[in-house]
């Protein structure tokens, strides 16, 4: 594997731990990291940032923000699932692109 991915991998989920800390100790609501998450997919995957991307390339874009929303909707007192698992969710949830983007 490049360790490149091993690196995005691991930022991935420290961000995702810090994200279910300050869930934790109250300093943000779920939802308002959700929110903020939907609004940073909004924007990657809008029409004028993604014309002429390719839908694996717009896939690039959203995996980790939907990994990150993924790891948002454990509860504050679960226990945070691996990377793998996160990954195959994302996969497992994503919907196709309207084309005509």
């Amino acid at each position: 594997m490049n360790v490149a991915n091993l690196q995005l991998e691991g930022l991935l989920m420290a961000v995702a731990s810090i994200n279910h800390l300050l869930v934790q100790k109250g300093v943000l609501s779920a939802e308002e990291i959700d929110l903020a998450l939907r609004k940073a997919e909004a924007g990657e995957t809008s029409q004028e940032r993604s014309e002429g991307m390719s839908a694996s390339s717009r896939d690039a874009v959203s995996f980790p923000i939907r990994l990150l929303e993924l790891a948002n909707q454990c509860q504050p007192e679960a226990d945070m699932p691996s990377f793998s698992k996160l990954a195959r969710m994302v996969g497992q949830i994503k919907e196709p692109y309207n084309d005509q983007m």
